[in-house]
């Protein structure tokens, strides 16, 4: 008996008219498959890496932390003033698609800080993802988290 299921909806990325341009993004990117080790190998990881440094060096986003894990990663992000969410990293995991070889996952999850949340919170809780997960005894056993400008 086939059982009617809707199609999952994408979720709403724009930026609302009222939010400051600088404002810092947690960010989730899953690749595939789910649940097999794709991005915490090297060079990958660390190509990865120099992928996040080039748009920025580009003007396009600042990562403040970005932490792989074996499907999945994390980063702390502003995004230049103006630019679209979706098409930035949509345009980004195009490209490490094709020059890097990863599938990634159709859309992603996106969470805009508000004044009242605490980016020392949401660093706090990715650079902690690994121990949590059971990956790394300690957070400074994993090799694949990057700190850029964390303000002070």
């Amino acid at each position: 008996m086939d059982i009617f299921r809707p199609l999952p909806r994408l979720l709403p990325h724009e930026r609302p008219a009222w939010a400051r341009p600088d404002s810092l993004y947690f960010i989730t990117l899953c690749a595939l498959p789910r649940g097999q080790n794709t991005l915490c190998k090297l060079p990958l990881a660390e190509n990865l890496w120099a992928a996040f440094v080039h748009y920025s060096d580009l003007g396009k986003w600042w990562p403040m932390l970005v932490l792989l894990m074996p499907d999945h990663l994390h980063a702390l992000m502003t995004f230049a003033d103006g630019r679209n969410i979706a098409r930035t990293l949509g345009a980004w995991k195009g490209y490490t698609a094709r020059t890097l070889g990863v599938t990634w996952q159709k859309d992603f999850f996106e969470h805009r800080l508000r004044h009242d949340e605490s980016w020392r919170e949401k660093s706090a809780y990715i650079e902690a993802t690994h121990v949590r997960s059971g990956l790394a005894a300690s957070l400074d056993e994993w090799p694949y988290v990057w700190r850029s400008r964390l303000p002070v």
